[in-house]
């Protein structure tokens, strides 16, 4: 990296290819998720060292529950392992758990595992960790036009003053700044119904690796690469 004044606050990331991962060598598609999990714990510890403020991972869209009841079984008891083994040692690195997206149908007993996790870690000023489960960029959209019209029908919100950064302030996470980067790992170049609002002006990385082969060294590089982008936000640089 030639900038470390260029590095982004906010990185996303979709991490895809962990079950193709899995088909390449034979393996279960459970085992994939698995690996992709190691990788997630890898960023995390490097991304608060690199300066990265926020780094978001899209765990589990609205669309997935239609995946094998097997998978989606496995995929919530990992996301309970996780937070049971690793919540302590984010706490203790005065980082910052956050989950986005809607508790219905997550399994009670994670609801609750996920509702202790943001409690302890509340106050931490250090890396926020935002964790994209039963997520999906459309339904946050019509999340945030239900609440605001709530609002605007009792009198706390005005129709005729609402502007973009106002409306924002309804999404899941209002308090987290837009990505300035998002990494879709096995080459699949599009966002998959993921932070369609926060996107707008985000720069794309789609690296061919699959997320279980996704570490430092290419979280390195894709850093490398945006910090050669032009980022006008509509506007023009002036020389």
């Amino acid at each position: 990296m030639q900038d470390h004044l260029k590095i982004p606050k906010h990185i996303a990331f979709i991490m895809d290819g962990n079950g193709r991962w899995a088909k390449e060598r034979g393996l279960n598609r459970t085992c994939g998720h698995r690996e992709g999990i190691k990788r997630v714990k890898e960023i995390i510890r490097g991304a608060g060292q690199l300066g990265i403020k926020v780094i978001t991972f899209f765990a589990f869209s609205t669309e997935n529950w239609s995946r094998p009841k097997k998978e989606i079984s496995v995929l919530m008891r990992y996301l309970g392992n996780f937070l049971d083994r690793e919540i302590v040692e984010l706490h203790k690195n005065n980082m910052r758990f956050l989950v986005i997206g809607r508790n219905e149908p997550i399994p009670k007993y994670l609801q609750a595992k996920i509702k202790k996790a943001q409690e302890k870690t509340r106050a931490n000023t250090g890396l926020t960790i935002v964790l994209a489960l039963n997520y999906g960029g459309r339904e946050e959209i019509v999340d945030a036009v239900k609440q605001f019209a709530k609002d605007a029908l009792t009198g706390k919100a005005d129709i005729e003053k609402l502007d973009a950064k106002q409306f924002s302030r309804y999404f899941y996470a209002a308090d987290i700044p837009d990505p300035d980067l998002l990494i879709r790992t096995s080459e699949e170049m599009r966002i998959s119904n993921f932070l369609l609002w926060q996107l707008s002006y985000s720069e794309f990385y789609f690296p061919r690796k699959y997320w279980p082969d996704f570490g430092m060294d290419d979280l390195k590089e894709a850093i490398s690469e945006y910090q050669k982008r032009d980022r006008r936000f509509g506007g023009l640089n002036v020389c």
